[in-house]
């Protein structure tokens, strides 16, 4: 994406797209990065026909890469949906209770969390070799610029920091065994991150120098960074993949209740903390498209032809017919989705959808009323009033799910932009470059200038009256930690 960013601007055009397959070998699931990193390559060709003030990655959380004293890649990165991490978490919480653990770093238990992975990649050859550990998007950083580091917002969601420091917490690393020495030093969101190397200028035709600027580069950290608050009392929904849904507080909440309820402090720009919930997302609704499109022998995705019909039968499906756990593990795994959502209501004795729109309208349904929850828990957790919800990313996109999670809520529903978190990306490049000011004005310049719509509860009491039966018949997802 190539953004233009000012005072009064604020723009951004498709330079280059490009697909993402994980690939599964000798029974790992893994990213290939070099695919990837080679995209980014071609974008920077298509952007590079005028000058570039800056540029800067963000992407997911807590998956790494290892690299030798030689700076060499030791093999293509674990995906955080291989089943390696099964059963560790309970392992590592012997040696430190899910409390304590929760009491340090603040973030919720997710069975992929990078702590996780290194405990599982304990005494493995590849990890005894490494000198140093790259989140994904530190190591395409790297790969860019030769410069090492580990950006504070990513590193955040790796359950080795204490939110309230902004540093390692060298207790749950020393306790559990892990190396801090393998994390370069960490950057915050507008530090220098180098120069583009020589050979990547030849090969991108970008001119000498080009500068790269650290960004929040979790892309939910960019997300949130990209709401279009105009007041302090708001929670964000960040859709696509996973939905986030949370607030934006000024320090951690790492109380009992909160550890209960499953919700993660993860560092933002300028000293915020991103007090989120994971809800399983548009994950399910994609993986149902995969499995339909298989069986009639085609390809296709969340904005292939066809979805936006399925979107109008899903409509005129009879709502909160049939509901199930947006945040049940049985979900995170790829496969056969309609089969899985098929199996979840039967189990539960609700009606199981037949039809693909029935099943569609399950999942939205589903998920306005894991938004619902994570916002109503959010806000008694952290004593904080709520008076909009920002729906920020590809959900933005899809009207009846806003709708829904207006009426689940019973708050009016701000949609958009998005794509949040490219432009919370370009913003915070633009602010470190002295185009913009503080965060307050980013958003303002949102409000200004991006595309937004609005979505207001429905006032029928009987429409709300169904959502609260809806929360008592749905049990919350409950937390193994």
């Amino acid at each position: 994406m190539v953004g233009t960013a000012g005072p009064d601007t604020l723009d951004l055009q498709e330079a280059h797209r490009f697909p993402n397959r994980p690939v599964r070998t000798a029974g790992t699931l893994h990213w290939d990065i070099l695919s990837l990193y080679a995209g980014i390559l071609d974008g920077l060709r298509a952007a590079g026909s005028a000058p570039l003030t800056s540029v800067g990655i963000d992407g997911w959380a807590v998956d790494y890469g290892l690299l030798d004293a030689d700076g060499n890649l030791l093999g293509n990165p674990v995906h955080y949906r291989d089943p390696r991490t099964e059963g560790i978490a309970a392992k590592a919480w012997t040696t430190l209770p899910a409390t304590e653990l929760y009491a340090t770093t603040g973030v919720q238990y997710a069975p992929f969390n990078t702590l996780y992975q290194l405990l599982a990649a304990h005494e493995t050859a590849q990890l005894s070799a490494a000198k140093h550990l790259l989140l994904i998007p530190d190591l395409l950083t790297y790969w860019l610029t030769g410069e090492l580091g580990t950006e504070l917002t990513n590193a955040s969601t790796t359950q080795l920091m204490d939110p309230g420091t902004g540093d390692w917490s060298r207790e749950v690393a020393s306790r559990l065994g892990i190396d801090l020495g393998l994390f370069p030093p960490l950057r915050r969101p507008g530090d220098p991150a180098g120069l583009l190397l020589p050979q990547i200028l030849d090969d991108t035709g970008l001119p000498s120098p080009t500068p790269v600027t650290t960004v929040a580069s979790h892309d939910t950290a960019s997300a949130v960074a990209a709401v279009p608050a105009t007041t302090e009392n708001f929670a964000y929904i960040c859709t696509g993949t996973w939905s986030l849904a949370g607030l934006e507080l000024t320090a951690p909440v790492r109380t009992e209740a909160s550890r209960e309820a499953n919700f993660t402090n993860e560092l933002g720009i300028d000293g915020t903390v991103r007090y989120l919930r994971n809800i399983m997302g548009l994950w399910l609704l994609q993986e149902c498209l995969r499995t339909w499109a298989a069986d009639s022998g085609g390809t296709t995705g969340t904005g292939a032809p066809g979805l936006e019909a399925l979107l109008r039968e899903a409509a005129a499906v009879p709502a909160l017919r049939s509901l199930v756990d947006a945040a049940d593990p049985a979900f995170l795994a790829p496969g056969d989705m309609p089969q899985r959502i098929a199996r979840a209501c039967a189990a539960t004795g609700q009606p199981v959808p037949g039809t693909p729109a029935e099943t569609t309208r399950c999942i939205l349904d589903s998920l306005a009323l894991a938004h619902r929850r994570a916002i109503e828990d959010a806000r008694r957790l952290a004593d904080r009033s709520v008076d909009v919800v920002h729906i920020v990313g590809g959900g933005a996109r899809n009207a009846l799910l806003c709708q829904l999670t207006a009426d689940a809520c019973g708050l009016p529903v701000v949609a958009g932009p998005a794509e949040a978190a490219a432009l919370g990306n370009v913003l915070v490049q633009a602010r470190a470059h002295g185009l913009l000011q503080d965060r307050h004005g980013m958003r303002a310049l949102l409000a200004r200038t991006q595309q937004l719509a609005r979505y207001e509860p429905t006032g029928d009491p009987a429409r709300r009256a169904a959502w609260d039966e809806a929360a008592r018949r749905v049990p919350a997802g409950h937390n193994p930690a």
